[in-house]
């Protein structure tokens, strides 16, 4: 089976979809005349003042909030390391480069998803790739919809948002209270850490009981351990490079020279090459999400009128969660030679901290499992969200299979610690590119509405800098309607 998972992965995650997956965010970059970067500032100005007055379920830095904790988890921590181990310090080259062409995917996504969301009989928003597939490019592209849908529900529930996040938590929390494997249990024929069974049994306890409360809970739940968990985890980075600045000259050289091969043995450099760009640019897509389509669904949720507008607070989530956070980790572990130790998975960052930082490896794991934790859970919220709306979608909102998908979902979730590292990243990662495609073939399609929404948003914008973000051109479609 881990042979089949791998060859499956390769196939999908060869040439054709990273340059599919650079190729949209470079097209989006150049249409949108490189909006990541000279509207940044303003992207992060709109992510901390809500709009008012727009129609959704959440406000926009909830919204915001809700898709960070989805994408901020064990792929910040776990997946850079995994990257760097696989693909060599130039691994996080090519997964930074990815977050920069991704956020102008992000911007599209945002932006798509409040222009063709529709609002049920209840006034609920409801948005994300099925829907501006279906409403922007027609009925006769509900195939691709549908397509999405599926792939994003099974993503949830097998996938990123279950066994990969849990998977991580209980292995730190195996490598801090009993990294000797001193008391164990045999289980499905294995030995497993009581470590592994408690934290698993506490966590699925705690994702129960806030799935109970829908997206309100969850929004409410992120609203305030992202922000925190963010500004402690980034804190402890920059620390860390800044007691080793003195490294970081050499650490800058290594990540280039083997970004494109350069260190290789002769004639290697190309395959060296291609092996750190496959796992940064995998990784990168499954830290941010940029292509996916996955934050778009909770960008449609958002209270606003302006599809730009909540399009430029949607990319600050590519921003803080690969160039920031990502980056962070990545830097850390070069820094320090971790991913040249043996060590997989949460281990290799562990490593990391306890060598940079002037702290016991005790104290290092203890502050490492806290932070992945924290990410890691709020990860499994938000994707209970995502693949429960996928569900929806092909079911026409019918509560039951929303009902026993979520019990599914929790199930998941217990059961997730007991299977293996390199399989669950697989899974992900496989499910990760499914995902894409649909996405990203409707991204390109609908790229002209993108350039056009964003060209009458600044051209109104600079005729009145202090408009109240009116007189939106976005189309919000009610059941009536369709």
């Amino acid at each position: 089976m881990d042979g089949f998972l791998s060859n499956l992965n390769s196939l999908i995650w060869g040439a054709p979809m990273i340059l599919l997956i650079l190729g949209i965010g470079i097209l989006l970059t150049v249409g949108c005349r490189m909006i990541q970067l000279r509207k940044l500032p303003l992207a992060l100005k709109y992510m901390v003042k809500n709009e008012e007055g727009g129609a959704g379920d959440v406000t926009s830095f909830q919204a915001l909030c809700t898709a960070l904790s989805a994408t901020i988890g064990t792929g910040n921590i776990v997946g850079v390391a995994t990257a760097i181990v696989a693909g060599g310090p130039g691994a996080l080259f090519w997964l930074e480069l990815a977050g920069l062409f991704g956020m102008a995917t992000k911007y599209a996504e945002g932006l798509l998803a409040v222009k063709y969301r529709t609002f049920d009989d209840h006034g609920k928003a409801l948005g994300g790739p099925f829907y501006y597939i279906e409403n922007g490019l027609g009925q006769k592209w509900k195939w691709l919809a549908k397509m999405f849908a599926f792939f994003g529900a099974i993503a949830g529930v097998i996938g990123i948002g279950t066994i990969a996040q849990i998977n991580g938590i209980t292995s730190a929390a195996e490598t801090f209270f009993d990294p000797n494997k001193a008391n164990t249990i045999t289980l499905f024929g294995n030995q497993y850490s009581w470590a592994v069974i408690i934290s698993g049994a506490v966590v699925t306890l705690l994702v129960a009981i806030v799935l109970i409360g829908g997206v309100q809970r969850i929004a409410r739940v992120s609203e305030i351990i992202v922000p925190l968990m963010i500004v402690i985890y980034v804190s402890l980075c920059l620390f860390m490079i800044v007691i080793n600045i003195t490294k970081l000259p050499a650490v800058i050289v290594e990540i280039v020279q083997s970004a494109f091969g350069l260190r290789a043995v002769s004639g290697g450099a190309l395959g060296a090459m291609m092996i750190a760009m496959q796992k940064g640019i995998a990784r990168g897509i499954f830290s941010n999400e940029s292509g996916l389509g996955s934050a778009p669904i909770a960008a449609a949720a958002a209270q606003s009128k302006e599809p730009v507008r909540q399009g430029l607070v949607s990319m600050t989530g590519t921003f803080i969660d690969t160039l920031v956070v990502c980056n962070m980790t990545g830097m850390a572990i070069i820094l320090t030679g971790a991913w040249k130790t043996g060590l997989e998975g949460s281990a290799v960052t562990i490593f990391a901290f306890s060598e940079a930082l002037p702290i016991s490896q005790n104290i290092a794991s203890l502050l490492l499992m806290t932070c992945l934790a924290f990410f890691a859970f709020t990860t499994i919220l938000g994707w209970n969200y995502y693949s429960e709306r996928c569900l929806s979608y092909l079911t026409g909102g019918n509560t039951k299979f929303s009902t026993a998908f979520r019990v599914l979902y929790i199930f998941a979730v217990f059961i997730g610690p007991y299977l293996t590292v390199t399989a669950v990243w697989t899974i992900a990662d496989i499910f990760n590119g499914l995902m894409a495609f649909p996405n990203i073939v409707a991204l390109i399609l609908l790229s002209p509405v993108v350039f056009k929404e964003t060209k009458d948003y600044f051209e109104r914008l600079a005729k009145d800098p202090e408009m109240d973000l009116v007189g939106s051109s976005f189309v919000e479609i009610t059941p009536e309607d369709d």
